[in-house]
């Protein structure tokens, strides 16, 4: 208003939106003002109901503004969704939207199709009640899509766990239902010419499980008749589009336009359609549902048939009275031929029809006018029961046997129709509008009761619109309806009579009336509109006449289905007719029912159609509904065009502004006391805001502002306003606002002026005060200057004075010598002319002089010049070189790098060498002195043997043999070694030439390179910047090979969650249980292969074990160079294992007595006590055994005298060996067992005497490995028992002595053999490394030709070439020499498998034995001896280990030790397991562990701290795994003691790659955990929570705020629980040991999460658009990015993580005027799209009415401004975006030695070694 009216005014002035003036005429007689409008905060209002002033105008202008400014389709009014056809695709109906709205409350967010979805699944979930969504409208409004993306939201969000696949057979059956019940109208291109119910079945846990459809009214009169620019059903054009498929060439179709039923209409096809295409996804869809593929041939046969039975022609005959079709008829051929049916009786009772009376049976010719009817009918029947039949195939295919628990259904049925000419059809839609309407009423009228109730306002009637009266008109008693059937069952009824019967009955109702100009029309009043309906065809259409003749002609059909479709019509009749008012009808569109003798169906199409409409109110009054108007904005379908008369046309028919106007009638503004006093405490006194009940300070504020009580009520959690109210309000708050702020001003304003005078006052006294100054010294520098010039003056003056003085006087004295000279005498000509001569002389001389020097100046510029450019052209050419030299450079310095590490290594293998050549030395001399050793021996033994045995000359003969035997093999032994120094030598001397060489070529090299680094380099800018975009390209393609192979862990871990479920539930299956397996998941799911030492090196393998492991890329992705470098890496190292294989078993053929030697040296030599011990009862017992020695060798040598069977002797020396073998070993542990007990005695005598040694006994005894400790007198005992121990130990090696001669024999002969293969094996070695030298002198030759690049290239490939042979040759001899081995070890099984049968002959033997193995188990417990790093359990023991270790343990048990524990326990115990050589218990230790940590995880599947612990250990176990692998490159920050605990046997790469998979699985569980932690957090507290208080206002929100789905309790969360929450989880990682790096990527992780959470919310709600919001979400931010901070984690990339974020909140805060603001916006949002721009700018809400709106205007300059960007067309963030984690190798510091294991963890049964 820019007037002021008064009253009596005769018009109001007013300014328009658009700045337009307007004078609004006044009714004075009415006194009429224009309704008011709402404030400018409310305009644009999510829900209609929250608008303060609701009318149609303000209900219209709002739709309006928020449909063309802001693009928004949805509002809600109330509990109804109002979605406005855009007649556009948009983006927002992505799955990310999907899962954005999933468990939100439908307030919280924009309004939505899916908000409604979910509002609807929560309720059901919740209330345990089962659910509907109706969705209407007009035709084109979009109700199909609209349910369309309700039931794909149901599915997504409740979709089936298992592998049914049910809800996307529920999405197929859209496309089936669109393609035979979808057809284009005048008014919408794919119009629904059916209504449809579809109940989605949910179980126990809300996942589908099923669903159900039923169908209503197809408007089966379409099939031969349709409108002009309009369509048959879109099956037959889809059809007639595939027909030149080869399939379907036998149905002889061809286009659309060639068949009368699909071209009455003119245009055949639809813009934008392709109806082939949408054949192809109707064909899918049946496949999809199960529909076999015959029965779709036999359908589309059907639909083929109905196209040829429409092109039939009639003969006229008799005058018109009757007709017939011609035999040759092609389309009678074909549709005879397609159903299958007799020609001749197609032919004939098409034409005639049978009368039966009680006498006898007539048959009776027909015109054609009835022909054609007879064929429309029966056409239509076909169609209608291919409908029928098609809809029961789709239930059966989504029926399901598991019981139902509840179910949602969506309703997609026609809204309020009203044409130019209205049917039979229009009336039974508007009638079912009509049910609905009333339905919708009546719970809008039951909802405003409850919520009055509930907080106990008094309640007041409202008077609602009640349509029961129209309702009545039309199906009570003598009704429409009842008077149609009525009229249908008289012979000859007429449409006329019909209508004429209805004015009878029904000219006084008030809904009722007759047109004036009309005899066969009627009018009805309905709700929406009043509609004039046309009588003609309404008896026909309800009657629906098929004949019974051609019905019995189909059923008689060949093909069974097309003979099934009319089956069951005779037998259902009887069954209707009983249950005439029970029956439920399921989905029946038409069920005509054919009587005994007549032609009439005994059902009419009315009676069904009204018995499915009270079915389904039935179910809609059973189930909670919810409600979604569709509307069409304007008729043209152009997009985002609105027309306001056709929108408030639909709003009244759709029953929306009645949902207004009962709100309106009560009190339709309500808020919650929490929001009333945040928004309007500025009108409250401080005395009232010192009070703590909010609820008495409002009502205390309202009775001050509104005096009339009846204005507002106080409810228990609410105020309820009446319409107009919150505007008042507003106004007055507004008022407040604007006073405060003119005060503000007012102050500001004048403390700016006096500010301003004050510096104008201060800048004036400094410009005088200059002013003064420049004038003072302006006036002393003229005074200075006046003086000056009288000086100059002065001066001046005398000197012209002086100057004509001298002047004057210099000419006197001329004319005086002049005159003086007069008398002198004149000099001659000759001398005059002798001195200008010279004079000209010297002139000549000068000139010349110069002119010289000028030309010799010119000449030397010149040749200067042509030296600078003959010199700058020598640089460039000599630059130019150096370039090229330079780039080769680079080659020469890898090159020479190499060249360095080729000496290095070639020093190394000499140092090897040298300590090869010492141990071959060593060895060969300890050879010797035992060889001199055992000769001696043998000598003292024969002069032993020949005294007592002089007569055994046979004897003599042998031992002298064996003597000669060892003294020639001594000396092949001496042999060998000069041949092994040789060689040696020669080969040191070789080594040392090539080092000689290599290092003048190194030096050569280096000065090269110190020259090449002098010259500068002027492409090193570019190649840096191309080297950092090659880097920067490796690294993003890296990411992108890491995210997908991470993809496909995630897959995997997914797919083996989805088996397990499957068995879980295979598991609960009544009658189906089993066992629980033992079998490992890698042997069953991931079919690892087992432990190998072979490298897997090759191409081929590498992909075969991607394939294994379903890594879609493997190692094909590096380069070849890296292979090959890898493959030369991994055969050095094979070949290395090789070499140190030989070297053990040279070792191992060596005798005990070396090591025993060695050992004695090496011992430890600080207890002198137990030291002297030992050597005493070694001493002893030395000299008893060598008296039994000789002994025992006299009886074998008497024995053999005696025994002839050689095999007798040779069994009974086997099994004696093994015994003695044991034996020994006993003795050996018993002695230390003794020795130890004697030191403590002695120990203890020492240090408290004899007196005291019980106590030093009692106090110090105690068994290694043991917790029990012994007494005095246990210990004595025990030491007894050690000593007859002993005795039986030494009286078992008498009886075994006679069999150590041939024992020794039999060694010699194997070390002997032993020897030859390896010297064998030794030349063979020798032969290949003079080979290899040869080809490198070779290689040298030629390589020295070649370009340096060609050099290096082809020295790789030769270098290859030979460690690839040399390899395979040594992997040939590993071979034979594992294959020698294997047969060793079986006879040795079956040597022992001889001695345990001995040892079971045995009676007395056994039980000292078994005392004598239970003491040497307690012995091995006991032995004390450094600790290696390693654990030995036994095979039994590993399920305990598995359980103690990983299955039952708890992360507070070890949270005192050191980090990752179990991990180094886990390896120590592999590492034994390598140490013994044991690959099946390597391979089982793995499998369990790994399946253990798989149940673990599955078992604490939301247990944060479990995961994060089981990860730290994965990962740390992994590290171990590699830093102990042996591989260089993980071993360079390893100590030396580190190094000593390596793997030696296994290589357990494969494993390595199965813990990396189980890391990243965990890795992503652990994600997953903390964001289902945080998520609902991120809303409240990023979002809504004031961290500034009061900041943000408080909006009025709408009924979506109020109603059921809002959840009890207050559910927000601040910044600080996030924060706290964080801390949890950092400390959690962080006292585990969770590696730094994958710390930062998990917050990097949850950053993201927390921004694409935050940022999706605030691009789908537009109450936190706004500044305060921005504001809000800064600082929220600013402390997040501290805490990264403060927590060392900045260089994590979560910061940046935060940028959309970021400037989100920036874009809220900035100016949104001008073009300038325009252009800083784009240049600021460079990390959020120009959707994410346009919607948040679309969003932006102003909270008061001082902030301006974002004008279309100016979001049309940001469009045009953001036009060349080329982003996603995604609105929202994909939240569940997860990087692809990267695991860095992190050695351990720790060595194995030092770990302790803790008691707590019960694993006694691991023994250290």
């Amino acid at each position: 208003i820019i007037k002021d009216y008064k009253e009596g005014d005769e018009s109001l002035h007013l300014k328009l939106e658009d700045e337009t003036l307007y004078e609004y005429p006044v009714d004075l007689q009415g006194n009429e003002l224009p309704l008011l409008r709402n404030p400018d905060i409310l305009v644009g209002e999510n829900d209609l109901t929250a608008l303060s002033y609701l009318h149609e105008p303000a209900v219209l202008h709002n739709l309006k503004v928020r449909f063309l400014e802001s693009n928004h389709i949805y509002t809600y009014c109330g509990i109804v969704l109002v979605a406005i056809n855009p007649y556009e695709q948009l983006p927002i109906y992505e799955e990310d939207v999907i899962y954005a709205y999933s468990g939100q409350n439908v307030g919280d967010m924009d309004p939505h199709i899916f908000a409604v979805a979910e509002e609807a699944y929560k309720q059901m979930a919740r209330d345990e009640k089962n659910q509907s969504i109706i969705v209407s409208g007009e035709s084109g409004a979009g109700k199909t899509i609209s349910a369309k993306y309700a039931m794909r939201f149901l599915a997504t969000v409740g979709g089936s766990p298992s592998e049914t696949n049910i809800e996307a057979k529920v999405l197929a059956s859209s496309p089936i239902m669109e393609a035979i019940g979808n057809a284009k109208t005048t008014r919408n291109d794919n119009s629904s010419r059916f209504g449809k119910y579809i109940q989605i079945g949910f179980d126990k846990r809300y996942h589908i499980i099923g669903a159900n459809l039923r169908t209503y009214l197809l408007e089966k009169s379409r099939v031969v008749f349709q409108a002009e620019d309009e369509r048959n059903y879109h099956i037959f054009y889809q059809l007639c589009a595939s027909a030149n498929l080869p399939e379907f060439k036998d149905l002889a179709l061809t286009c659309a336009e060639d068949f009368f039923y699909t071209s009455q209409g003119g245009d055949t096809s639809i813009s934008g359609v392709d109806d082939a295409d949408d054949f192809e996804k109707t064909r899918h869809a049946f496949t999809l549902l199960g529909v076999k593929e015959s029965h779709q041939m036999t359908i589309f046969r059907i639909i083929a048939a109905i196209l040829h039975l429409g092109n039939l022609e009639f003969q006229a005959e008799q005058g018109g009275e009757a007709c017939s079709i011609l035999s040759e008829d092609e389309h009678l051929n074909n549709f005879c031929s397609l159903l299958g049916v007799e020609h001749s009786q197609m032919q004939h009772w098409l034409c005639h029809r049978k009368l039966v009376t009680t006498a006898e049976t007539y048959v009776k010719t027909m015109s054609p006018q009835l022909v054609v009817n007879a064929r429309n009918s029966l056409a239509k029947h076909i169609y209608a029961q291919l409908f029928k039949w098609i809809v029961q195939h789709i239930n059966k295919a989504l029926h399901t046997t598991v019981k139902q628990h509840s179910f949602i259904g969506v309703l997609d049925i026609y809204g309020f129709e009203t044409f130019e000419v209205n049917s039979f059809e229009q009336f039974c839609i508007n009638y079912a509008n009509e049910k609905l309407q009333q339905q919708f009423n009546l719970h809008v009228f039951k909802l405003e009761q409850e919520e009055y109730m509930k907080e106990g306002i008094p309640w007041t009637l409202i008077d609602f619109y009640d349509n029961q009266p129209c309702i009545d008109l039309i199906e009570a008693k003598l009704g429409v309806l009842d008077l149609l059937d009525e009229e249908c069952k008289v012979p000859k009824g007429t449409d006329q009579n019909w209508a004429q019967k209805l004015y009878d009955r029904h000219a006084g109702s008030q809904h009722f009336q007759k047109p004036r100009m009309s005899n066969t029309s009627f009018v009805i009043l309905h709700f929406a509109d009043k509609v004039e309906y046309q009588s003609e065809g309404f008896l026909e259409k309800n009657r629906d006449t098929v004949y019974e003749e051609q019905i019995n002609i189909l059923k008689a059909s060949k093909y069974q289905m097309v003979a099934s479709l009319f089956q069951d019509e005779k037998d259902a009749a009887p069954t209707t007719s009983v249950t005439k008012g029970t029956s439920k009808i399921s989905v029946r569109s038409a069920r005509p029912v054919i009587k005994a003798a007549s032609k009439e169906h005994k059902k009419t199409v009315g009676h069904q159609f009204r018995n499915s409409l009270r079915l389904l109110m039935e179910t809609l009054n059973a189930t909670t509904p919810h409600y979604v108007r569709c509307i069409k904005p304007n008729d043209k379908n152009l997009p985002f065009k609105f027309d306001p008369k056709r929108v408030v046309q639909q709003l009244r028919a759709c029953g929306v502004l009645e949902t207004i106007r009962i709100s309106a009638a009560g009190f339709p503004s309500r808020w919650s006391y929490h929001d009333f006093f945040n928004r309007y405490r500025v009108l409250m006194k401080k005395r009232d805001l010192s009070k703590y009940d909010k609820k008495q300070i409002c009502q205390t504020l309202l009775e001050d502002l509104i005096k009339d009580p009846d204005k507002f009520q106080v409810g228990r959690t609410k105020i309820f306003f009446r319409s107009g109210q919150v505007a008042y309000l507003e106004k007055v708050r507004a008022a407040k606002l604007r006073a405060a702020t003119i005060m503000i001003q007012k102050t500001v304003r004048g403390w700016l002026q006096r500010a301003k005078y004050k510096r104008l006052r201060q800048a004036a006294i400094i410009i005088q005060r200059y002013t003064r100054g420049h004038l003072a010294r302006r006036l002393a520098e003229h005074r200075r200057r006046t003086r000056a010039a009288i000086i100059f003056q002065k001066q001046y003056r005398m000197l012209r004075i002086l100057r004509a003085f001298q002047r004057v006087r210099n000419a006197t004295i001329t004319i005086q010598a002049f005159a003086r000279g007069i008398g002198r005498n004149e000099l001659p000509p000759m001398e005059k002319i002798i001195l200008a001569e010279h004079k000209a002389t010297i002139l000549q001389k000068y000139a010349r002089g110069w002119l010289a020097r000028t030309h010799f100046h010119r000449i030397r510029g010149a040749t200067i010049v042509l030296q600078c450019y003959y010199r700058r052209m020598k640089a460039r050419q000599e630059l130019k070189a150096l370039k090229i030299e330079a780039r080769s450079a680079q080659h020469l310095k890898k090159l020479n790098i190499g060249m360095e590490n080729k000496v290095v290594q070639l020093q190394r293998k000499i140092d090897e060498q040298n300590k090869e050549y010492k141990l071959l030395n060593e060895q060969l001399s300890a050879l010797t002195s035992a060889h001199s050793s055992e000769v001696e021996k043998l000598k003292k033994e024969l002069v032993q043997y020949q005294q007592s045995h002089q007569g055994d000359g046979s004897q003599l003969v042998s031992f002298q043999e064996e003597l000669e035997h060892l003294r020639l093999e001594l000396e092949k032994a001496h042999g060998e070694r000069k041949v092994v120094e040789d060689s040696y030598v020669k080969e040191k001397d070789l080594l040392r030439k090539r080092i000689s060489d290599l290092e003048e070529e190194n030096a050569l090299l280096k000065q090269e390179r110190e020259e090449l680094s002098t010259i500068p380099y002027p492409c090193e800018d570019e190649l840096s910047q191309s080297m950092i975009e090659e880097n920067s390209q490796m690294k993003k393609e890296l990411e992108e090979e890491r995210s997908r192979y991470q993809s496909l862990v995630k897959e995997y871990s997914r797919l083996e969650q989805a088996y397990d479920n499957l068995q879980e539930e295979m598991t609960q299956t009544p009658g189906h249980r089993r066992s629980p397996s033992n079998q490992s998941s890698l042997e069953s799911d991931s079919n690892y292969p087992s432990i190998s030492t072979s490298e897997i090196g090759d191409t081929e393998d590498v992909i075969q074990q991607a394939e294994e492991v379903g890594v879609e890329k493997a190692a094909m992705d590096m380069t070849v160079f890296l292979k090959l470098q890898k493959r030369v890496r991994d055969l050095e190292q094979e070949r290395k294992k090789l070499q140190t294989q030989l070297e053990k078993k040279e070792q191992e053929s060596k005798k005990s007595q070396v090591i025993e030697m060695k050992n004695e040296v090496t011992s430890d030599h600080e207890d002198f006590a137990y030291n002297s011990l030992k050597r005493q009862e070694l001493e002893s017992e030395n000299k008893k055994l060598k008296n039994e020695l000789n002994e025992l060798r006299k009886a074998i040598a008497d024995r053999a005298t005696q025994n002839n069977s050689s095999s007798d002797v040779q069994d009974s020396y086997n099994l004696l060996l093994n015994q003695l073998k044991s034996a020994n070993e006993e003795l050996e542990v018993r002695k230390e067992e003794v020795l130890i007990l004697r030191t403590q005695i002695m120990k203890a005598a020492q240090q408290k005497g004899t007196g005291k040694i019980t106590e030093s006994i009692t106090s110090n005894a105690s068994w290694p490995n043991s917790d029990k400790h012994i007494g005095q007198e246990d210990a004595i005992e025990a030491y007894q028992g050690m000593c007859e121990t002993n005795r039986t130990l030494v009286t078992l090696a008498d009886w075994c002595g006679p069999f150590l001669r041939l024992l020794e024999a039999q060694l010699q002969d194997q070390r002997r053999e032993h020897e030859e293969e390896v010297e064998a094996l030794k030349n063979q070695v020798d032969a290949i490394k003079e080979e290899m030298e040869k080809q490198q002198q070779a290689l040298l030759q030629t390589t020295l030709q070649l370009s340096p690049e060609v050099q290096v290239e082809f020295g790789i490939q030769q270098e290859i070439t030979r460690l690839t042979n040399e390899n395979l040759d040594l992997k040939e001899m590993l071979e034979n020499l594992e294959n020698n081995e294997k047969k060793l070890n079986k006879q040795l099984k079956i040597y022992m498998k001889k001695v345990k049968d001995f040892e079971a002959s045995q009676t007395t033997i056994p039980a000292e034995r078994s005392q004598h193995e239970r003491k040497m188990q307690a012995a091995v417990q006991r032995k004390e001896k450094d600790f290696q790093g390693m654990l030995e359990y036994y095979k039994e023991d590993e399920p305990l280990l598995i359980r103690n270790l990983i299955t039952d343990l708890k992360p507070q048990a070890v949270s005192a030790t050191v980090p990752c524990l179990p991990a180094y326990i886990l390896y120590m115990c592999i590492r034994h397991a390598d140490y013994i050589n044991d690959d099946q218990k390597v391979h089982s230790l793995l499998t369990s562990t790994i399946n253990g940590v798989k149940k673990v995880l599955k078992k604490h599947n939301e247990d944060f701290e479990m995961t994060s612990f089981w990860l730290a250990n994965t990962c740390r176990l992994l590290h171990c795994l590699k830093q102990y692998s042996g591989d260089a490159g993980f071993m360079t920050q390893n100590t030396p003691k580190q190094n000593e605990h390596c793997l030696k046997n296994f290589d357990l790469t494969e494993y390595r790659q199965v813990l990396s998979h189980l890391s990243i699985q965990i890795y992503q569980q652990l994600i997953k955990i903390a964001e289902g932690i945080l998520q609902p957090m991120i809303a409240s507290a990023v979002l809504e929570n004031e961290s500034i208080q009061g900041l943000s206002g408080v909006k009025p929100m709408g009924y979506r705020n109020r109603s059921s789905s809002m959840a009890d309790g207050d559910s927000s969360y601040s910044l600080d629980a996030i924060i706290r929450q964080l801390n949890v989880f950092h400390s959690i990682m962080c006292d585990q040991g969770l590696d730094p790096e994958i710390v930062q990527q998990v917050f990097k992780q949850l950053f993201y999460m927390i921004s694409a959470v935050a940022l999706n919310n605030l691009l789908l709600r537009k109450d936190v658009c706004s500044w305060s919001t921005g504001m809000q979400l800064r600082f929220n931010i600013s402390q997040l990015e501290e805490w990264l901070h403060g927590k060392n984690l900045q260089q994590s990339g979560a910061a940046q993580t935060l940028e959309p974020l970021i400037q989100a909140a920036q874009l809220l805060q900035l100016k949104k005027k001008t073009s300038e603001d325009a252009e800083a916006i784009c240049s600021l949002c460079t990390s959020l799209t120009t959707q994410q721009i346009v919607k948040i700018l679309n969003l932006y809400t102003p909270m008061n009415e001082f902030e301006e709106r974002v004008t279309v205007a100016f979001i049309r300059d940001i469009q045009t401004h953001l036009q060349e960007r080329n982003d996603p067309p995604q609105l929202l963030l994909d939240f569940k975006h997860m990087f692809p984690v990267l695991i860095p190798f992190s050695p351990s510091s720790i060595t194995m030695d030092s770990i302790h294991l803790p008691a707590s963890l019960n694993l006694e049964f691991l023994k250290k070694v």
